[in-house]
């Protein structure tokens, strides 16, 4: 028997509501009245625009990096309300899917230099818990199914373009890209190489630049004054929650804390709360604020550690009847309902939800969920950073935030030095590659390889039969035969599928084969593609075949596909190198999709690595005399000094 479940409309605690902490604007803050003389007071400033800017977590960041953020853009007013309280310039209340708010960005900023364009488009709809909430809001008829935010990124790109600054920087949750094979980023990449920027994209852990949680984000740099990117060097070792929070004051049990709070005296502080606390009111720690528990959470929380499962605690407890009283959830659905954090690890990652849900960030000592303050200091908000609105207003700011001190290490991979003064058009490692690729896929089609490449001569037969035949291990040389045989038809009749049989190399591909039985000699099911997938039941790799063929733009993360880009990049496979293997995939994929690239011409190209993968560019012994990009090619052995440049 598993766990209750909390009667509808109990809670079991008193609700406490905060006062909302209302702030007054920065003495440098503008409006787009006094904008002109706000740019005069920081004339030769590096300056900066913070889109999508939430409360000012990459504000803060593009800040310690060096730059003057003159505008800050988004939607929401409390936020706002933060940023406008803590930075100089422009905070500015606009809705950038309106066409009419973009314009009016734009006209502020008319003859004025800008350095580099920051921001990070809303990211709920690319998130894995983002999407499936939005699912069960389409199914209940309350949203519409094509989410207008995931069109933001396009708002985004276009004020990039119309600006021109030196350099971009984007920041998203990692499956902005991996949810859609980086279609979206691939698109924005080519968008900026067609404007002569060089860009690099990274999935980065923020704790390997001093942020004290589990934490993974995409990034997206651009620069048009040089092709490097100087990130500065990640460090090893973790900050811990010890480190992070451990300094702050207790909250007495039943209590919920307070606005302004003494900060316990005489404290050894780690080198991080040092830096937490610079600025900060001498004496006083603010909002350290956490929400009311009930009696038997309390109690539960007291039984935990950071490795406890909420559904492991039941099993334990559940013949105790003192104990079992206290579990209040369906543990086969909530496994993981509570989280305690440990003093020695990094934290669970922060998140928006932290405002509706503190159960996840359950402190490490003290029976009770997270305060603001610590939630802030998990996100490297220093204490001298106020958050505008009530407790679960802060709590939100906090969690949709990016960390400042991810945002200071990526805005230092694109800060200007001496040596960067490029006075031509930069061109791109990436699409010097690409540009090679298609045209050696173009010419390979043309002539004996129309049967590995999408093209003209193919079609939904020629697909299915390359699709077929993909996994055996003859490669493209056993298959030729085959693919002669379908060579020009539109469907395969009776006789054409009993030559396919008697050509087939081996038992294997006759069994695959074979799955054409029910569709040879019918005409209709060859019209659409979809049908002649759901007849063939295709394997998910086949499935992919046959729609890469098919001209279908997708990345296909085979261990194949990532070996041809990583050696192109000079990047060894990270098998060996102790990272995790999602870890490794992820990192491969990202370099893949900078291989293939977006637009037209990008299933042409991905079905070009895909065959090198198979032919020139094996695992063992490759022919890099044949494969056409052995010129750009750094492989896996040293670099030469003009590549190395170009990473």
């Amino acid at each position: 028997m598993s766990g209750r479940t909390r009667a509808p409309g109990t809670y079991g605690v008193r609700l406490v509501r905060s006062k909302y902490l209302p702030l007054e604007p920065h003495p440098d803050s503008c409006t787009p009245d006094t904008f002109r003389e706000f740019l005069s007071r920081h004339e030769g400033e590096p300056l900066a625009i913070d889109l999508f800017s939430g409360a000012g977590g990459l504000s803060l960041g593009l800040k310690r990096a060096g730059w003057t953020v003159a505008a800050a853009v988004d939607k929401d007013e409390r936020a706002l309300e933060t940023h406008r309280h803590n930075f100089p310039g422009m905070s500015l209340e606009l809705d950038l899917g309106s066409l009419s708010d973009r314009e009016k960005l734009l006209s502020l900023f008319e003859g004025v230099k800008v350095d580099l364009v920051a921001g990070g488009p809303p990211c709920q709809p690319f998130s894995r818990a983002g999407s499936a909430k939005i699912r069960s809001l389409v199914e209940a008829g309350v949203r519409e199914e094509q989410d207008l935010r995931k069109e933001l990124w396009r708002a985004y790109i276009d004020i990039v373009l119309a600006l021109k600054p030196r350099a971009v920087l984007m920041e998203n949750v990692p499956d902005m890209g991996l949810a859609d094979d980086f279609r979206v980023i691939r698109i924005i990449e080519e968008k900026l190489e067609r404007a002569d920027y060089a860009t690099q994209v990274q999935l980065v852990d923020a704790w390997k630049f001093g942020v004290p949680q589990h934490r993974r984000r995409l990034i997206l740099l651009a620069r048009l004054d040089s092709q490097e990117f100087r990130w500065p060097a990640p460090s090893q070792r973790h900050v811990t929650l010890r480190d992070a929070i451990s300094d702050l004051p207790p909250i007495p049990e039943k209590e919920t804390g307070e606005r302004e709070t003494p900060y316990p005296s005489r404290q050894k502080l780690s080198d991080f709360a040092k830096v937490m606390r610079q600025d900060a009111v001498k004496g006083l720690v603010h909002d350290h604020m956490t929400r009311p528990v009930r009696d038997d959470d309390r109690e539960l929380f007291s039984l935990m550690d950071e490795k406890s499962l909420y559904s492991d605690l039941y099993e334990k407890y559940k013949d105790d009847p003192d104990k079992a009283r206290l579990f209040r959830y369906d543990t086969e659905h909530f496994t993981d309902k509570y989280n305690r954090l440990g003093w020695n690890e990094l934290s669970r990652t922060i998140t928006a939800h932290i405002a509706k849900d503190g159960y996840w960030y359950i402190h490490p000592g003290q029976p009770r969920t997270l305060t603001v303050r610590e939630a802030a200091r998990i996100q490297t908000f220093p204490d001298a950073f106020r958050f505008a609105g009530m407790r679960s207003d802060a709590f939100r700011q906090i969690g949709n935030a990016v960390p400042p001190l991810l945002g200071a290490a990526a805005a230092l991979a694109v800060r200007q030095h001496p040596e960067d003064s490029a006075t031509e058009p930069l061109h791109p490692f990436w699409r010097t590659v690409r540009k090679e690729l298609t045209g050696w896929a173009t010419v390979l089609r043309e002539d004996d390889g129309w049967s590995l490449l999408p093209g003209p001569e193919m079609g939904a037969p020629q697909a299915a039969v390359a699709a077929l035949l993909s996994t055996g291990r003859g490669g493209p040389s056993s298959t030729a035969e085959a693919m002669a045989h379908v060579r020009g038809l539109t469907s395969i009749t009776r006789a054409v599928y009993a030559k396919l049989l008697a050509c087939a190399p081996n038992a294997a591909a006759r069994k695959s084969l074979e799955r054409l039985e029910g569709i040879a000699g019918k005409r209709k099911p060859w019209e659409d593609p979809e049908k002649v997938i759901e007849a063939l039941a295709f394997k998910p790799n086949e499935k992919s075949v046959f729609r890469l063929l098919m001209n279908n733009d997708l990345l296909l993360a085979s261990q194949g596909a990532i070996r041809v880009a990583e050696r192109v990049a000079g990047i060894s496979l990270r098998a060996s190198s102790g990272d995790e293997p999602a870890n490794a995939l992820n990192d491969g994929r990202v370099n893949l999709s900078k291989l293939v690239g977006a637009g037209d011409e990008a299933p042409l190209r991905m079905a070009a690595v895909r065959l090198l993968s198979l032919t020139e560019c094996r695992a063992a012994g490759p022919s890099c005399t044949k494969c056409p990009l052995q010129s750009l090619c750094a492989s896996e052995s040293v670099l030469s000094e003009e590549q190395e440049a170009l990473f």
